[in-house]
């Protein structure tokens, strides 16, 4: 069992790391007894740490936020992190983060041991990030942002579409994704029942509702990979909404190239939108799922694919074309 100093540092080190803890978890976690893990409570809070009781039948407890920071724990592994993260903060697309990164990193490198300011300079010098250009977002937005996918709460915003149109949006976060200079949330749109990825730099006043979901699985299952899908189709001029007669994940499995979005609908149906400015590729693509499917649309697809089913015909009866 731990000494009393340490063991309080580890049960700090976790109430860091997420938001709520229940006290059975945190005496087995400790290998410690319920009635260790209240007076170790009690000793953070004589010391000024924040530590809330939370109600309910196994009861639990919550590090909240106080009036000053208490100091944060971190392996080497994480302060190295921050660090060149801090150090490449400059060029990224957040909003005033520059100087703030400068003096976050100052107060981070007076604290770090000799061997790991050695190795932080190293990974810095030999770092470099091209000038970030484009629209920038707050920090605020991200952190809030962040705190409700971690916590599985809902988030109401306003949001700003491509062509002007001004909504608000309540939705499931599920996670943010950063490419280039661009942010974006993936997220389930609880009023438009479906899974939406919205640009943060567009969207304002994000705030938690309160209101906790159990998280849904994300068509395909990387958010990256689902965003970088949905841009690839976002400007182009034809976008297929199909019913697949197969489960999402049969079809992720058999077709990696599937190049569109998959949503299930049951264990047996999904659906699969993708786009392309060429109409036959965007056919041929459909064809190519090897399984019943109903096009809902557009109707130039729908008129492609019936001139290419005429042709495949042709092409399977020759006799049939040479009479």
């Amino acid at each position: 069992m731990s000494t009393t100093s340490s063991r309080l540092l580890d049960l700090l080190s976790l109430l860091q790391a997420r938001r709520d803890w229940p006290g059975g978890e945190l005496a087995r976690r400790l290998e410690v007894s319920g009635r260790t893990i209240r007076r170790d409570v009690e000793r953070l809070r004589a010391l000024g740490y924040p530590v809330e009781s939370l109600t309910g039948p196994a009861g639990g407890y919550r590090l909240r936020a106080g009036t000053a920071m208490p100091p944060l724990l971190l392996d080497e592994d994480e302060a190295i992190a921050i660090a060149v993260g801090l150090r490449t903060a400059a060029r990224t697309s957040v909003t005033g983060i520059e100087e703030t990164s400068v003096r976050a990193l100052v107060k981070l490198e007076q604290v770090l041991p000799t061997h790991l300011r050695r190795r932080v300079a190293a990974l810095g010098s030999a770092t470099i990030s091209g000038p970030v250009a484009g629209p920038t977002v707050d920090p605020q937005h991200l952190t809030a942002i962040a705190a409700a996918c971690r916590d599985a709460e809902c988030l109401r915003f306003a949001y700003r579409s491509r062509d002007g149109t001004a909504t608000r949006r309540e939705v499931e976060p599920h996670s943010l994704v950063n490419l280039g200079r661009r942010w974006y949330l993936v997220s389930w749109d609880r009023r438009r029942e479906g899974w939406r990825t919205f640009r943060v730099d567009r969207l304002t006043r994000p705030a938690a509702t309160g209101v906790r979901f159990t998280p849904r699985r994300l068509p395909g299952g990387d958010p990256a990979k689902y965003v970088e899908q949905g841009l690839a189709g976002a400007f182009s001029r034809y976008e297929a909404r199909v019913t697949v007669h197969a489960g999402a994940d049969e079809v992720a499995r058999r077709l990696p190239w599937v190049a569109g979005a998959l949503e299930p609908i049951d264990a047996h149906r999904c659906e699969y939108r993708t786009a392309d400015e060429n109409l036959e590729w965007l056919a041929l693509r459909i064809a190519m799922l090897g399984v019943d499917v109903d096009v809902h649309g557009p109707p130039e697809l729908v008129a492609q694919l019936n001139v290419l089913s005429e042709r495949l015909r042709r092409a399977a009866s020759p006799d049939d074309r040479a009479s």
